[in-house]
């Protein structure tokens, strides 16, 4: 007999905790109120006579209550009942006791891979995971509902960043409205931060508003280099009246400014990476940045923003040089390019940026690919327009602004009448539904699965209410940068953020995960064989969607359905279901689940069905999507990243290529660094298996991770197929 704790995890019976228990409460009575050897034993064969594979440890204890007021030992029951109590308060306290001691002591696997992006060593981050910690334990025992934690313990949900969650005031990710704080002053921490007038100053303090604003939040942050086109044009200007004040001709004037305004723009462009990768936020980390770059965001200054994609892109091909002095792949910023028609063709005047961003994908795996043609298609605003920008953080994408009748709610000074609004929203948080375990409890019955499948997005419409009420009550006060000061908005003191949590201002997100499992356990097929399982799958999403759009109608709250990178919550979910289910082939036998709805990294399947297929999906998740191909190592084959490049921008909203790009520190080895059969990361050069001296980078779900990944993820990460074949990069 198994017996499931309440935590979800599952330990064998043993009647000697039964016989402890009941004798620690008799030992607090007299007389006859106690019971005898023989009535305890009398229990126990009670409890193994009924036969259970499973039984839930509260049963267990309400059948000990119960049997021991049958016997007229209620003073007993009582003792019982208040031991049952106290060890329960024990238990609760020394799990967050003993999670900081393995955090602290670097003994625990799980907080040594939580993050990709985050050592757990260091004293910055350690002190953002004890803070963490501590949030947790607050939230589980007073801000959420039993249910909600038994279902999220369970694998059922999971609420996500519960370390964040005690503090009312934390929001998930933004678009910093960077044109408004550049172009007409901000203030951080009390020091006013005026209009800059040349660029290098503009990227400066470019990072510092970054900073500031990831310090306030807890997810991803995007800014876009439109905003800081003008200051390019500034920089040129003042060095064109330099030389112009020296008596020089005309053509010399020009030649001489634009030669110090491009090197004025690397210098600047250095300094920008520079600071966003040494800077440390309060969340232990470097800031999680996004950089877009959109030509046609700007017509005045699409010059100048031309020349700074440009050098952001030549300078991510070189890299940044790690502890050694070589240069690797960096995590971040995050790269976004949109492809559009004046960088989509060969005799487009862009296209030279589309051929360096090509160079630099194969070499380092950014930029991502957004697609203007196919985002105009799907993000269409109350206008009937379709508005093409970037997303927030590694996938997560705003609804199309539905504000505008409103005016300026925000109070932005950069606010243009009758034109969409995103710079300065963002995303309220994200509750994910385990959709395999649906199938599974469902038991292949059609009818009970979509009635579970509705009882569970209940669950989660309760568990985003809460996160949508923690933040009802923030006022402005709490984050000046954020809510004051023109990074969200530009509030007065003390003035409510409630009605940017309205009316479209900001997203809440519905996540979803293992969109395979599911479809593949209920109808035997997987949603990528055009047939019945796509189909059902196809069904799938639409119920997420419509639950989402009864939400949204009812309550002026905008849930989106969100395609949830699960980076550490792969590997949970997978051993809930394991516990939960046992192991089914195909199913359940694996450390990890599938992210959202991809194609599963195992499946065999070419580059291009695996996008034009994952294209119909990407469209059913408006709030947060990225679709992916594998690759080889295409460096010597940049066509081969063109011709993925234009079938992109012709099929799908936003996709990235995985290459690779690792470094063996102790041999000097420039080359993918391999996993074995005990899911270890070892050199195939010098067989070097120690991380300290391994640099890896790898697309965890959406975004880089350098920092090693726990065993659900590297196995996921060992099993993923190429989608280009080797023999292409020949």
């Amino acid at each position: 007999m198994k017996i499931v704790k309440r935590d979800g995890h599952i330990v064998d019976y043993d009647a000697e905790k039964i016989r402890v228990a009941i004798q620690k409460a008799n030992e607090e009575v007299r007389g006859k109120e106690k019971v005898t050897k023989e009535q305890i034993e009398e229990i126990i064969d009670y409890i193994e006579d009924l036969n259970k594979k499973r039984i839930l440890v509260e049963d267990i204890q309400d059948i000990i209550e119960e049997k021991l007021m049958g016997f007229d030992k209620y003073q007993l029951a009582k003792k019982y009942i208040t031991y049952r109590y106290t060890r329960e308060l024990v238990r609760k306290a020394n799990t967050t006791d003993q999670t900081i001691k393995e955090l602290i002591e670097g003994e625990s696997e799980y907080w040594n891979n939580e993050n990709s992006n985050k050592n757990a060593t260091v004293i910055t981050t350690q002190r953002d995971y004890l803070a963490g910690i501590t949030s947790t334990d607050i939230t589980r025992r007073f801000l959420l509902p039993e249910e909600i934690v038994k279902a999220h313990d369970e694998g059922i949900i999971h609420f996500h960043d519960a370390d964040y969650f005690a503090q009312n005031a934390l929001h998930n990710c933004e678009l910093i409205n960077l044109d408004d704080m550049l172009q007409n002053g901000t203030i951080i921490n009390g020091v006013m931060i005026e209009k800059p007038h040349r660029f290098i100053t503009a990227a400066t303090i470019a990072t510092q508003i970054i900073l500031a604003v990831s310090s306030s939040s807890y997810g991803g942050a995007t800014v876009s280099l439109t905003h800081l086109a003008p200051f390019v044009r500034l920089s040129y200007e003042k060095y064109y009246k330099k030389y112009k004040a020296h008596d020089m001709d005309e053509e010399t004037c020009k030649m001489l400014a634009e030669e110090d305004t491009r090197k004025e723009v690397a210098d600047g462009v250095q300094t920008f990476n520079y600071q966003v990768n040494s800077m440390t936020n309060t969340n232990g980390q470097a800031p999680f940045l996004s950089v877009n770059m959109y030509l046609n965001e700007t017509e005045e200054y699409k010059d100048e923003l031309a020349m700074i994609i440009e050098e952001f892109l030549n300078q991510r091909i070189l890299g940044f040089k790690n502890e050694k002095g070589v240069y690797i792949t960096p995590a971040f910023p995050k790269l976004l390019y949109v492809l559009e028609e004046d960088n989509i063709h060969e005799d487009s005047k862009y296209w030279y940026l589309t051929e360096l961003a090509a160079k630099c994908t194969a070499k380092r795996m950014v930029p991502d690919y957004i697609s203007e043609k196919v985002m105009l298609e799907l993000k269409k605003n109350e206008m009937g327009e379709g508005d093409c920008y970037p997303c927030m953080g590694c996938r997560s994408f705003l609804t199309p602004d539905r504000t505008m009748s409103l005016g300026n709610i925000a109070k932005a000074k950069n606010y243009v009448e009758g034109k969409g609004k995103y710079y300065g929203r963002f995303n309220q948080g994200v509750v994910t539904i385990n959709l395999p375990d649906i199938a599974l409890s469902s038991e292949r019955d059609f009818d009970k699965f979509w009635k579970i499948f509705d009882e569970r997005l209940e669950l989660c419409h309760k568990a985003l209410q809460i996160r949508h009420k923690r933040l009802s009550n923030v006022t402005s006060d709490v984050a000046p940068i954020l809510w004051q000061h023109g990074a969200l908005a530009r509030l007065e003191k003390g003035e409510s953020i409630h009605e940017l949590l309205h009316h479209g201002y900001s997203t809440i997100s519905l996540g979803y995960a293992g969109l395979y499992e599911c479809v593949k356990y209920m109808t035997g097929h997987s949603h990528t064989d055009n047939g019945e399982g796509k189909e059902f799958g196809l069904k799938v999403m639409q119920h997420l969607n419509d639950a989402a759009k009864k939400w949204k109608e009812e309550e002026d709250i905008d849930y989106s359905v969100y395609g949830t990178p699960i980076e550490s919550t792969t590997y949970k979910f997978a051993k809930c279901l394991q516990q939960r289910f046992g192991t089914i082939k195909g199913i359940t036998d694996r450390g990890y689940i599938t992210n959202s709805y991809h194609v599963p990294v195992f499946e065999e399947i070419d580059a291009f069905s695996k996008l034009k297929l994952e294209s119909e999906f990407q469209k059913l998740s408006p709030g947060g999507a990225i679709s992916y191909i594998e690759t080889p190592n295409l460096q010597d084959n940049i066509e081969a990243v063109t011709d993925v490049i234009k079938f992109i921008y012709d099929n799908i909203m936003y996709a990235e290529m995985n290459t690779k790009s690792d470094y063996c520190q102790k041999c000097g080895y420039d080359g993918e660094i391999l996993i074995d059969e005990n899911l270890e990361w070892y050199c195939p050069n010098c067989g070097n298996r120690d991380h300290n001296t391994l640099n890896v980078a790898r697309r965890t779900c959406g975004y880089i991770g350098s920092n090693f990944w726990n065993k659900g993820r590297t196995q996921e990460i060992k099993e993923r197929v190429l989608h280009i074949d080797n023999k292409v990069a020949d």
